[in-house]
């Protein structure tokens, strides 16, 4: 199996995943989702020393989508399950991303369409260049959103606007998604990766156990009812009160000093 993405985890202890087919405009094969889906599990099973992980894409584009012609053998469209797939591979993956043990950050450094366009907004901080895009595809080819947009979209930038955004198919740029709190800055495209990196090291020096239970807390926040969310806030706490990183950053408050957090 070719490779259809890279991985390395720099000395900052930040893992960059890179969607590798730009060719394609990095569209997701099934070969692709599971190697991408192979380093998730990688750091979620604490096979790596990763603190932060950033999402992007090879060449001019983030991704353009799922790849159609993955299947050429398919000579029949009209048998084809089209939910299939979700279930196989996607849905895993993405489970599995929403559940990791770090935080992490999507770099859109071009067009996001499509299931491209889903992969881009679940990150916990999403980053665009001035030249990136999303664009709710999907219609042009008579499917439904899918890959979590219809979930994401409304949470994100409410009904009104997720509908739009969907129905239309309008390509919408970085800085009207930026206004519409879709993602969280615009960056330059010369200076993108530059910035991104230094927001990414900034989160890999932070207290990572806390991180991850401030993700799990946001979350399930969505579905928890009051009580439940604060009950869940307590446990958290108790968990994160007895790290390290809580005892090392509260002794740096008192001594006026700033804290050095070992993830642990």
């Amino acid at each position: 199996m070719s490779d259809l993405i890279s991985f390395e985890i720099n000395k900052n202890n930040v893992a960059i995943l890179t969607l590798n087919d730009p060719g394609k405009l990095n569209a997701l094969s099934m070969a692709m989702i599971t190697q991408i889906h192979s380093k998730i599990k990688d750091i979620n099973e604490g096979k790596t020393n990763a603190r932060c992980l950033v999402i992007t894409g090879e060449g001019k584009g983030f991704c353009s989508g799922a790849n159609l012609v993955d299947n050429p053998g398919s000579a029949d469209i009209s048998k084809l399950d089209m939910g299939a797939a979700l279930n196989s591979h996607y849905h895993p993956m993405l489970i599995d991303l929403k559940n990791l043990n770090i935080p992490f950050i999507t770099a859109v450094n071009g067009p996001a369409a499509g299931a491209g366009c889903s992969l881009a907004i679940i990150g916990d901080l999403v980053y665009a260049s001035k030249s990136a895009y999303f664009y709710q595809a999907f219609k042009f080819i008579g499917l439904v959103p899918d890959a979590s947009s219809t979930y994401i979209l409304p949470r994100k930038i409410g009904m009104a606007r997720a509908m739009e955004l969907s129905l239309l198919g309008e390509k919408i740029s970085s800085e009207k998604a930026l206004s519409w709190g879709l993602i969280n800055d615009v960056f330059s495209d010369p200076n993108f990766m530059i910035e991104v990196m230094d927001i990414a090291t900034e989160i890999a020096n932070g207290p990572t156990v806390a991180y991850s239970l401030t993700r799990k807390l946001y979350w399930d926040s969505l579905s928890n009812d009051f009580e439940t969310q604060l009950s869940a806030e307590s446990a958290a706490q108790s968990v994160a009160g007895k790290t390290e990183d809580c005892y090392n950053g509260i002794v740096a408050f008192l001594q006026k000093k700033k804290p050095n957090f070992q993830g642990k």
